[in-house]
């Protein structure tokens, strides 16, 4: 049963990781928008790619654009905090029960 333990505490892990990931891709989201970059630029491309398919539906089903701020990254941001505080360590308790 042990195997089971470490396979969800490395599953926890991956997790925290993706997500840490992705809410520091959320950071340079909302960075760039402030700033005029180049759209050709293959990183800003990168950005735009990986968080337009999270954002847009945010964007789409809540109006959350305050005074013209795009409000929807906070939105994402406080949804990936409860994800790792929620997913992360219910997956680390789970984990420890089999080891």
């Amino acid at each position: 049963m042990f195997i089971i333990g470490y396979f969800l505490k490395a599953l926890a892990t991956v997790i925290h990781y993706v997500l840490t990931f992705y809410s520091f891709v959320i950071i340079a989201r909302a960075i760039l928008s402030w700033v005029s970059p180049d759209p050709y630029n293959p990183i800003v491309r990168f950005i735009h790619n990986v968080t337009e398919p999270v954002l847009h539906p945010i964007r789409t089903r809540f109006p959350v654009a305050f005074s013209g701020v795009d409000l929807s990254p906070v939105i994402v941001f406080l949804v990936i905090i409860f994800l790792q505080q929620f997913i992360v360590n219910t997956l680390i308790r789970f984990a420890a029960m089999f080891i």
